[in-house]
């Protein structure tokens, strides 16, 4: 386990985007380089990697809106996957949030995405009984 975990640094961009690759987060219609712009400028979220001595391996984004924490691009590279890296990953995060007085996070899981449900269920998450609405004010080229 024991991942070197610290804040993003902009070094760390093309090697962090090549992971959300691998790992399937991006969408055509989300610009991870926007992403990772937009989290940098909010005082209300952070995003962090994990490195082994080979590089860039882990990665969790973590922002809130006051009452309750949101996680994203939370992401371990394929190869080290069932390593713990994802639990301290999260762990991470939720001391970020603990830290800043946020008493609830909340996260989503695309519904193909099996391996994430285990995974977070895994933690102790569980479902919410919440509808989630959706609704595009600038249609990007998506699905």
């Amino acid at each position: 386990m024991s991942l070197h975990i610290r804040t993003y640094r902009e070094q760390d961009r093309d090697a962090l985007i090549a992971l959300w690759e691998r790992c399937a987060l991006t969408r055509p219609w989300n610009d991870p380089a926007a992403d990772i712009d937009m989290c940098l400028r909010s005082r209300e979220a952070t995003l962090m990697v994990g490195y082994k001595e080979d590089g860039l391996i882990a990665s969790v984004m973590v922002g809130h809106d006051g009452h309750r924490g949101w996680i994203y691009y939370l992401a371990v590279a394929p190869d080290r996957q069932g390593h713990g890296h994802g639990r301290e990953m999260m762990a991470e995060a939720e001391l970020w949030l603990t830290s800043r007085g946020i008493p609830k996070v909340q996260l989503m899981v695309r519904s193909d995405n099996g391996d994430a449900e285990a995974i977070c269920a895994a933690l102790g998450y569980a479902p919410q009984d919440v509808t989630v609405f959706g609704k595009w004010l600038n249609k990007p080229n998506a699905p």
